[in-house]
């Protein structure tokens, strides 16, 4: 069984990671790869709903953090995790939105510091495994 891959496209939406996803899904199944298409944030039962609320609610900046890690965590133990551990590759679509302001980043720079862990220590990698 081949290693799992974990691989991020990130950006705004309509920058076309949807685009470049669907490419490289098909390349890699083509080249004899399972392939896991996901999104973050989302991707599960409860990530959904929690990008849900992030998309339609207004919160302040360490609740929206809060939100984001509670979904990716999440996300993570329930899709990411069990991929890579079956050898597929994971394609995931990470929204982002505008960067954060000054003071929003003040307020939760602590908190994406930790988030590393809370995350289960998984993190897109390039270069693991060959196609």
């Amino acid at each position: 069984m081949s290693a799992g891959l974990f691989i991020s496209f990130e950006g705004i939406d309509g920058a076309g990671k949807s685009t470049h996803i669907d490419a490289l899904a098909q390349a890699l199944r083509d080249a004899g790869r399972a392939v896991v298409l996901t999104r973050e944030p989302g991707g599960t039962p409860l990530a959904e709903q929690l990008r849900e609320l992030l998309l339609h609610e207004r919160m302040d900046a360490l609740t929206e953090v809060l939100l984001v890690f509670a979904a990716r965590r999440d996300h993570i133990r329930q899709v990411i995790a069990p991929a890579l551990a079956e050898g597929r590759v994971v394609l995931c679509a990470a929204a982002t939105r505008m960067p954060p302001s000054p003071t929003r980043a003040q307020g939760v720079g602590s908190i994406c510091r930790r988030s590393h862990s809370w995350s289960g220590s998984r993190r897109p990698g390039l270069g693991q495994s060959p196609i």
